[in-house]
C-alpha cells in the first residue's frame, strides 16, 4: 500500500491518544457516512450503499435563474436516492470575488438564492471552491483580496444562518488557485468572519497534493465540517493506486470528526471502481477503530 506523504509526528499522536481517552467514549463512525460527488452518480452510489450525494451549486441550484426555473430540480431532489447532502462547485468563473473585477454586490446576491435554495431540498453545507473566483490577479495586494473575500463571507453569513446552511470554504492545491491552499489557512479566515456558519472543509486530494500533514486537520478542528478524497497521483479513487489515508483518518478520529467524507474522483468505471473504492475506504477506516 502507496503512503500519503504525510505523517503524524510522535508528539502530535501522543495527544491524540490522550484526547482519545478522555470523556465519554466516542464512535468514529466515519465509514457509515460516505457519499459521492455528482448527481449523474445516483444510482451508482445507491448500488453501492453509500450514504448521500454532493450536487452542484451552479449547476443544480441555479442561483441566478429564476424560482420558476429552478422549480424542476427542486421537484427532481426529493426523488434522488440517496439523499442530496451537500453541494459543490459553488461561483461560475466569470464571477469574482477578488481583485479589481470583484463584483461582490452579484455574488452575494448569487450566495444568498444559493443558501435559500440549498435549505429548501435539505442541503446542508455548500463548498465554496471556485478557484477562478477567488485566485489573486497578478499585482493585486494580498491583503486587500483577503480583506474583500472575508467582507464578501460577512455579508452572506446571516443569510447561512437565517437557512441553517454551512457555507464551507475548500483549501486548494497552488496549481488550482494562489488563495486558501491549506486547511489552517481556510480555518483562520472563517474565523475571522465571526460566524459559526462559516467552516472549512478538509480535502485530502488537495491535502497531500500540498504535502499537508495530517496534524494540520487537529489543528483546525473547531471549523472543519466536511472533506473529499481521491487518490494524489491522478486523483483515482481510493484503491486504484493504493494510497493509504489511514494518517487523515487518524487525525480525523482525534478531533472526534462527526462530519461525512465525499469520493470527488476521475471515475473510469464507476460500476467496477465505486464498490472497491467503499471497501479500501472501510477497510482503512476500520484499521484504526
Amino acid at each position: 500500500m502507496r503512503a500519503i506523504p504525510t505523517l503524524l509526528s510522535a508528539v502530535a499522536l501522543s495527544g491524540m491518544l490522550l484526547l482519545q481517552s478522555c470523556g465519554p467514549k466516542y464512535e468514529f463512525n466515519l465509514d457509515e457516512h460516505l457519499g459521492i460527488c455528482g448527481i449523474v452518480h445516483a444510482e451508482a452510489a445507491k448500488e453501492a450503499g453509500l450514504d448521500y450525494i454532493e450536487a452542484n451549486v451552479s449547476g443544480f441550484l441555479m442561483p441566478e435563474k429564476s424560482d420558476e426555473e429552478f422549480a424542476s430540480n427542486k421537484a427532481l431532489a426529493s426523488t434522488i436516492t440517496p439523499p442530496i447532502y451537500s453541494a459543490n462547485g459553488f461561483f461560475p468563473g466569470d464571477i469574482k470575488i477578488v481583485g479589481p473585477e470583484a463584483d461582490i454586490d452579484r455574488a452575494v446576491k448569487y450566495s444568498e438564492t444559493a443558501l435559500r435554495r440549498a435549505s429548501e431540498i435539505g442541503i446542508k453545507i455548500l463548498v465554496l471552491g471556485s478557484s477562478g473566483s477567488r485566485s489573486i490577479p497578478e499585482g493585486f495586494n494580498r491583503e486587500d483580496a483577503e480583506k474583500q473575500f472575508v467582507d464578501f463571507l460577512k455579508r452572506i453569513a446571516p443569510a447561512a444562518e437565517k437557512h441553517k446552511v454551512i457555507l464551507a470554504i475548500e483549501p486548494l492545491q497552488t496549481s488550482e488557485t494562489n488563495f486558501i491552499n491549506t486547511v489552517p489557512e481556510g480555518a483562520r479566515i472563517a474565523r475571522e468572519t465571526g460566524s459559526e456558519y462559516i467552516r472549512v472543509i478538509a480535502d485530502l486530494f488537495h491535502m497531500a497534493r500540498m504535502q499537508e500533514p495530517p496534524e494540520d486537520i487537529v489543528s483546525s478542528a473547531d471549523k472543519l465540517v466536511h472533506c473529499h478524497i481521491a487518490e494524489c497521483e491522478e486523483r483515482t479513487p481510493p484503491g486504484v493506486k493504493g494510497d493509504d489515508f489511514t494518517p487523515y483518518f487518524k487525525a480525523l478520529k482525534s478531533i472526534k470528526y462527526e462530519g461525512r467524507i465525499s469520493f470527488e474522483c476521475s471515475w473510469q468505471d464507476i460500476g467496477a471502481q465505486l464498490p472497491k473504492a467503499v471497501a479500501v475506504m472501510k477497510e482503512q477506516i476500520q484499521s484504526i477503530k
